[in-house]
């Protein structure tokens, strides 16, 4: 068991962690649609390098297990506030799966927060044994 509970703890980061890497990338290629759309919004647009930076930098961050606690609690405030605002079910019925994925993610970052990265972590790195 315990070996499956070490694995799990990189799988878990990686799948966590890709959605943001991916959408950090994406907003850099479509940077002015996706700057177009939190305008419309109401979210101010000159935003976008800091949402880009924290899905990118916390992305990869959770993935290695870099100052995981730290980058966990703020991407989970991130997609919950990403879901309020962008995801309004109550407006409109078909944004209730979006939603409910943020308020997931937010969920699972929160995990990371409590308990830690887990195995195969920069932050755990001095934990682990080494053989001779």
């Amino acid at each position: 068991m315990n070996n499956l509970q070490n694995l799990s703890a990189p799988i878990g980061r990686l799948f966590l962690s890709m959605i943001f890497i991916f959408s950090g990338f994406g907003k850099i290629s479509g940077y002015a649609a996706t700057q177009g759309y939190m305008d419309s919004m109401g979210v101010p647009g000159m935003l976008l390098p800091l949402v880009i930076a924290l899905e990118l930098l916390g992305g990869i961050a959770i993935l290695i297990g870099f100052k995981a606690r730290l980058f966990a609690v703020l991407i989970a405030g991130f997609s919950i506030l990403s879901a309020f605002m962008f995801h309004q079910f109550w407006l409109d019925e078909s944004q209730m799966n979006p939603f409910m994925k943020n308020i997931a993610m937010a969920g699972g970052f929160l995990m990371i927060f409590a308990h830690g990265p887990g195995a195969y972590s920069i932050d755990n790195s001095h934990t682990r044994k080494t053989s001779v």
